[in-house]
């Protein structure tokens, strides 16, 4: 590879140094870097660079570079943002992944840096533009989509671009107006609500009011006319007309290529990681989105030609304007990438990658939670997970045959690696009503026919309890912090007491290891905090033995403590309660390491050589977030990038994959049947992860209902309760945020439902007089509270377009203040919408 100073642009010097966002433009086809200030700005006639450095694995920095086309950008301007892209990732060390951006067909995680929207202005630099905020207020119109990240793209203010399907924001000089058409996504009018305040703040200093309009829906009555007659009049809206920019590129079967010497050349037979040569480049056409893997032993010039190949393809295929390209180096590539192959096989992770602490201990950190070791290499066993509150009520039992037996007192702490429990603890926190934990933990050695009762059980249990339990599947040796912390102590035994393990035992004729009092048994004790103390059984021999554990020895009536000299006073009391919990009472015979008696070493089948390694710690990465689908049987997820409380949507399912857990948040308006698959959804993402992303097969797995989330959970976001107590639908929820807490979607809707009264009624009155007595010769801008729309025309003429049944009109113009004033009344021959006039004015 060629070295990256013969490469080296004077405006990358000392690029991705820290986390956060860079960007430059290009003018006079040279990179300029832009100040913060200018970050989110991008005009049509541009081209940008994107660079987002974020924390990666032990403090090193992963790079995404992103190559921003605005739609007015000349060919040249744009050939030169894709090669110095290619520039700036050698300087970072040929690591980063890239991406192409077109205005329009922006993608999530790009938008995702730039909360909540970005809105490309008109011009550009060769063009001399105008900043914004200097010119003259003009009232404009936009169209807002998308579910995860919202694209917000202007369009000319008028009545005929208006349809059904999409949601619109009219930003005029005193007021924003959010139109939802009839047929828009809830998601998508939720989405496009988080617009409205950035316009506040850009255009109108923050102080702006704000109105809903409804298609067919004329709730607001008031905000609704103004709305019409800013269009110059209500008329019925056409139906959506679908642009070339709005084509949804088709996903199709993958299809490798080699690219050599600027062209390429079809990949015969099953895609297999060992067909990437590293001295090689590739392109994996997915139709949709397309891909460019580097080899990692390439030149510069080679990955340059790579990426400019791949726009080649596009343009020859005559693909649609929102087909990606992502482009990456060995060892760096995406899930979405890694996902087309059957597997990934482990060992191709990045050179020299660190495992880190990830993105937990900063948000502990940050919201104020207790946590030792903070500096920068500390151990990741000290740092403490939030844990459930103590002093709740703890329930046990153990699976037996197609019942659960409840475990007496002196038995809760426990475990027996051949049978299945349920645990369920009632706590509660901080004001809120009694919460529940509920989990099913299933032994290594059980049984299936235990595991499946278990989990029908639980789920039993679960239902009767309205669903609120946060609901886990536990496998032996995963432990998380929080079940742990349960039990003071936590002891996992050899064997199991079920009917159904003592059956499958006899039937294959195997020799029962379960624990009894009279057995010879060896227990290690290790942990050194209330979250990750924990006793296990193991091989009563000396090479179990390890100098940084405590053990205990039972042989028959007599039990040793032995200290490892690596050992801490942690865990010589935790042994000391392990001992009182299996033979309460009973007179210990303490050995420190060098000192055992010839007792202990009999009853270890005499003394031999053992280790002292410590046990491993887990893996910690960053927290992700993730949708999921079913495409054509296939299961298949989708990153949320950047996110946060808000991209949990009441509509949906979604997976949050710490790597040392798997939950599965349920919104409260899934429907019925999906929440009952939220096991299911999670065990699939777990198989997928496995082969892509080195996961634990056996990795803890949760359900979280909306609404009862546990602190374990809301610590990967900056949860803000009062978010989490608006109830209704997604676009309600963010509306009542909107508009101040206070103002529920219960209370919205008893306001609309108010229709006529006296005020209502003055008011309409009042807006038709006004329309009259306009003077002659001037045209009039009405805001009426009638749900018909009013236009005066040339003076005195008055034309009012109504929407209602015909009967209603017979009551309006019978009203005197009408005669004699009343022109042209025109009732549209089809109706949109289900629209009635107000009682009241008969």
């Amino acid at each position: 590879m060629s070295s990256p100073a013969k490469v080296f642009d004077p405006a990358f010097q000392s690029v991705g140094q820290r986390v956060g966002t860079e960007i430059w433009r290009i003018e006079n086809f040279q990179p300029v870097a832009l100040p913060k200030s200018e970050h989110g700005k991008f005009y049509m006639g541009d081209s940008y660079i994107v660079l987002q450095t974020s924390s990666g694995k032990g403090g090193a920095y992963h790079y995404d570079i992103h190559f921003w086309f605005g739609k007015d950008t000349s060919q040249d301007e744009a050939g030169t943002a894709a090669i110095k892209t290619v520039e700036l990732d050698a300087v970072l060390g040929g690591r980063a992944v890239q991406h192409r951006e077109l205005q329009g067909h922006e993608s999530d995680k790009f938008l995702s840096y730039f909360k909540p929207c970005i809105i490309p202005l008109e011009g550009g630099v060769a063009s001399g533009f105008k900043n914004p905020e200097e010119e003259e207020f003009e009232t404009r119109l936009y169209v807002c989509k998308g579910k995860r990240a919202v694209k917000v793209k202007q369009v000319p203010f008028a009545r005929s671009l208006l349809n059904h399907d999409d949601v619109f924001i009219l930003d005029t000089q005193n007021k924003i107006y959010q139109f939802n058409g009839a047929n828009s996504n809830i998601q998508e009018r939720a989405k496009a609500l988080e617009v409205i305040p950035y316009l506040k703040e850009k255009y109108h200093e923050g102080k702006c009011d704000v109105a809903i309009v409804e298609d067919g829906k004329l709730d607001t009555e008031s905000d609704s006319g103004e709305f019409w007659v800013l269009f110059g009049g209500f008329a019925p809206i056409g139906k959506k007309v679908a642009s070339d920019d709005e084509v949804i590129p088709e996903t199709t079967p993958a299809k490798l290529y080699s690219i050599i010497e600027g062209d390429v050349k079809a990949v015969e037979g099953e895609l297999s990681k060992s067909i990437l040569e590293n001295n090689r480049c590739y392109m994996l056409d997915c139709g949709s989105e397309i891909f460019v893997w580097v080899g990692r032993v390439t030149t510069v010039d080679e990955r340059k030609a790579s990426s400019q190949v791949a726009e080649g393809f596009v343009a020859s295929q005559n693909r649609p304007k929102s087909t990606r390209i992502t482009r990456f180096i060995q060892g760096y590539e995406t899930q979405a990438f890694k996902s087309k192959f059957d597997s990934w096989p482990a060992g191709s992770t990045a050179p020299g990658a660190e495992e880190g602490r990830g993105k937990v201990a900063a948000l502990l950190k940050q919201q104020g939670i207790g946590v030792k070791g903070m500096a920068k290499g500390a151990p990741v066993n000290e740092e403490v997970p939030p844990l459930l509150e103590g002093g709740g009520k703890m329930e046990l039992w153990r699976i037996n045959g197609s019942a659960k037996t409840p475990l007496p007192k002196e038995d809760v702490g426990k475990f027996y690696s051949g049978d299945c429990y349920i645990v369920l603890y009632t706590y509660h926190s901080g004001d809120r009503k009694e919460d529940y934990f509920l989990c099913c933990w299933i032994g290594k050695d059980s049984i299936e026919e235990d595991r499946k009762m278990a989990a029908r059980l639980a789920n039993t249990m679960s239902n009767s309890l309205k669903g609120r339990p946060v609901q886990g599947r536990i496998l032996q040796g995963k432990e998380p912090p929080q079940f742990i912390a349960l039990f003071q102590p936590m002891v996992v035994l050899k064997g199991g007491l079920s009917l159904g393990y003592k059956k499958f035992i006899a039937e294959k004729d195997l020799t029962d290891e379960t624990y009894t009092q009279e057995s010879i048994a060896l227990i290690r004790v290790s942990g050194t905090a209330i979250h990750n103390s924990k006793a296990v059984q193991v091989d009563a021999v000396a090479t179990s033995l390890d100098s940084a554990e405590c053990f205990l020895l039972q042989s028959g009536s007599s039990v040793f403590t032995w200290h490892g000299n690596q050992s801490t006073f942690e865990h010589q009391q935790l042994a000391t309660k392990v001992a009182e919990l299996l033979k309460p009472g009973v007179a210990l015979k303490h050995a420190k390491e060098g000192t055992e008696s010839s007792a202990f070493w009999f009853a270890l089948g005499g003394k031999q050589s053992y280790t002292s390694d410590k046990i491993s710690q887990e893996t910690v990465r960053d927290p992700r977030l993730f949708t999921y689908s079913l495409n054509k049987g296939k299961f298949e997820v989708e990153e949320v990038h950047n996110f946060s409380q808000d991209d949990l949507l009441t509509e949906d399912i979604m997976i949050l994959d710490t790597h040392a857990e798997v939950f599965v948040w349920v919104g409260q308006s899934v429907d019925s049947k999906e929440k009952q698959s939220a096991f299911e959804v999670g065990q699939k993402y777990i198989d997928m992860a496995v082969s892509l992303e080195h996961l634990s097969p056996h990795v803890p797995l949760y359900k979280v209902t909306e609404g009862n989330e546990p602190s374990f959970f809301t610590v990967y976001f900056s949860w803000d309760a009062a978010k989490a107590m608006v109830q209704g639908n997604s676009f309600q929820k963010k509306l009542a945020l909107l508009l101040g807490i206070g103002h529920s979607a219960e209370n919205q809707d008893r306001s609309n439902g108010s229709r006529g009264g006296p005020t209502q009624r003055a008011s309409a009155l009042a807006a038709l007089s006004s329309a009259f007595n306009a003077s002659p010769g001037k045209s009039s801008q009405v805001r009426t509270n009638l749900m018909g729309q009013i236009k005066v025309v040339q003076g005195r003429e008055l034309k009012l377009w109504l929407h209602y049944p015909l009967h209603s009109i017979n009551h309006l113009i019978k009203r005197p203040l009408l005669l004699g004033h009343l022109r042209q009344v025109r009732v549209p021959a089809s109706c949109c919408c289900s629209c009635s006039i107000f009682s009241s004015f008969s």
